[in-house]
């Protein structure tokens, strides 16, 4: 069995205003994946709180105090709910809960569910008690406290104390994780390891009692002790050492996880550690409850190789549920798309096939080419998809230059390195209601040369400048047919001339400066005879040394605006007038200004 669905009502920041009513749709309706689920967004997105939802339903193996607090409340609510619905019962898991069941599908199809939920109200500063209950109907019935435990999950805080969770003390996390495995599960009395400490105890008795060797410096120490004790007490009473009761329980908590030839281990390993004994929790044999481990924050502690080892050994598992949360880009680019789930503006959004617009193939695609850096537009508000260096270098400082800082409205410059727009932004572009509300901005060139390359009598190339008229018609129907591609919140920013080079010689604000720095570093070309025609033989020919030219216009564009903001300069040298529509640059200012949100 697993967790399928989970919905809230006006929980933390899901919810709306107005009187409660569980008739309406859900604020939260979030399906999972049988195995892995990776929850991923900017801080305050809601990832904890789904965490924190299915946590104060279920409850936990190591009994956390979990407490309904006034502000698990959405706003000025009175009222909210969690339901949490669990498919894919076997015969031996549903017979737990057998009065609760409902069932979908009839005859040998029929399969069964159990659907729980935790409805919660308040009057004041009042919180009043609430159960769980289960069952097909609205309210459902109350599950016993049998039922309940087949459906506690392992949980792991964030920032956990893995080490405590590690050391020998009374009622150690790892004495309930070993306690529960077959190997001690029953034995309590009669297991191997009871023989042993009791064979170990008998000797320690006999060391303090001077009849395990000749020094007796045990009994020594016994008979000052018991001297005292005799004062405090009576001439009859005396003391007895011992390490462990003669119990598994007892024994358990006196030992301690460590890894071998490590003897000081930092919190990365014990991180490891911890995880390690508790999928071994998990993945207890005989067992006939829910299998649910919630991680919040996967990479605490851990470098960014480790962070690959333990998502890929997560990967792998097919018996047990995960629902993690991780604000890493590295775990977030190697796990599989379809195992994410984005929290994006008070929503939360699976990336399966099922919810997603990409298909097959381009989930192979982009399980080879997401990378840690492009995996950042998962975290972002805004995302603008370029196709090259020299757009991801320049867009930055260009943003600046208008007033608009792109770090701090959180948008991500993705560098695609290729024309495979539509692969990345149908990431975000949904089969069904509800669309998430990034803005994802698509930049790239309209590629319609001004000059064609022919070989004259000779076999020598030339470059001739195409008639202007016909270079605008075909640019006209090229920026049409990109821009349809828009939809919903992807939108499609094209250059209105032929590379982003062209468009920059072009511009009203940059002309100047961009064949400054042309010239500087193409010193071995002749710029000053006809400038355009020779950009152009450098584009034709893939001779323009785009990224370095980009690089340094940056720099200058920087500078100025330093140099105007530390009172340096009484007037930015570079004006770029976010206004203009007519600078052939303006394509980039809107689309920043897109994905900035305005």
């Amino acid at each position: 069995m697993y967790i399928s669905n989970l919905k809230l009502w006006n929980y933390r920041k899901f919810g709306e205003e107005g009187d409660f009513n569980p008739d309406n749709p859900p604020n939260l309706n979030l399906n999972f994946t049988k195995g892995l689920n990776v929850i991923i967004g900017e801080n305050d997105s809601g990832k904890s709180a789904i965490i924190d939802a299915i946590k104060l339903v279920l409850k936990t193996h190591s009994y956390e105090y979990i407490k309904i607090e006034h502000n698990d409340f959405y706003n000025k609510s009175n009222r909210f709910r969690i339901e949490i619905q669990f498919d894919n019962l076997s015969p031996d898991e549903a017979k737990n809960f057998t009065e609760w069941l409902g069932w979908t599908g009839t005859g040998e199809k029929a399969e069964p569910y159990l659907k729980v939920n935790l409805d919660v109200k308040r009057k004041g500063d009042k919180i009043f008690p609430s159960d769980v209950k289960a069952g097909v109907d609205e309210d459902g019935y109350q599950l016993t406290a049998e039922a309940r435990e087949y459906l506690k999950a392992t949980y792991l805080k964030p920032l956990r104390d893995a080490e405590n969770e590690l050391i020998a003390k009374k009622n150690s996390r790892l004495s309930q994780i070993l306690i529960g495995d077959e190997a001690f599960k029953g034995k309590e009395k009669d297991h191997e390891l009871v023989v042993i400490f009791n064979e170990f105890n008998n000797n320690l008795k006999k060391y303090f009692t001077g009849e395990l060797n000749e020094n007796k410096e045990g009994k020594v120490i016994k008979d000052k002790i018991d001297g005292y004790i005799k004062q405090f007490y009576s001439k009859n009473n005396e003391t007895e050492f011992e390490t462990a009761k003669g119990e598994i329980k007892s024994i358990l908590e006196k030992l301690t996880l460590m890894l071998k030839d490590e003897p000081n281990p930092g919190l990365g390993t014990l991180n490891r550690l911890c995880m390690a004994a508790e999928l071994l929790h998990l993945g207890k044999e005989n067992w006939t409850g829910i299998r649910l481990g919630l991680i919040e924050e996967l990479e605490a502690h851990l470098h960014p190789q480790a962070q690959m080892q333990v998502i890929e050994t997560l990967q792998r598992l097919d018996t047990i549920q995960l629902i993690l949360t991780t604000h890493s880009p590295n775990l977030a680019s190697k796990v599989k798309l379809e195992n994410l789930i984005i929290c994006n503006n008070s929503n939360a959004f699976p990336m399966g096939s099922d919810y997603t617009k990409l298909d097959s193939n381009d989930y192979k695609f982009l399980e080879k080419f997401l990378d840690t850096t492009k995996a950042n537009l998962f975290f972002a508000k805004g995302v603008i998809l370029v196709e090259g260096w020299a757009e991801e270098i320049l867009i930055p400082s260009i943003a600046k230059s208008i007033g608009i800082n792109l770090t701090e409205k959180g948008v991500s410059i993705v560098n695609v390195g290729n024309l495979a727009f539509n692969r990345y932004a149908n990431i975000f572009l949904r089969k069904v209601d509800p669309d998430m509300i990034n803005h994802i901005a698509v930049l790239t060139d309209s590629d319609i040369r001004d000059y064609d390359r022919k070989k004259d009598a000779t076999g020598e190339f030339i470059y001739e400048k195409r008639v202007a008229t016909t270079v605008k018609a075909e640019t006209d129907r090229k920026i049409i047919d990109l821009t349809a591609k828009s939809e919903k919140n992807v939108k499609y920013f094209i250059a209105p001339n032929w590379t982003l080079e062209y468009s920059l010689f072009k511009s009203t604000s940059l002309s100047a400066i961009f064949q400054e720095v042309v010239k500087a570093i193409h010193t071995g070309t002749d710029w000053n005879t006809d400038f355009e025609k020779s950009l152009a033989e450098k584009l034709i020919n893939k001779g323009l040394k785009k990224t370095e030219i980009a690089y340094q216009i940056a720099n200058l564009i920087d500078k100025d605006l330093s140099d105007f903001e530390n009172g340096t300069i009484t007037a930015k040298r570079i004006n770029i007038n976010k206004e203009d529509a007519t600078d052939s640059i303006n394509y980039l200012v809107k689309a920043i200004q897109y994905a900035a949100g305005y």
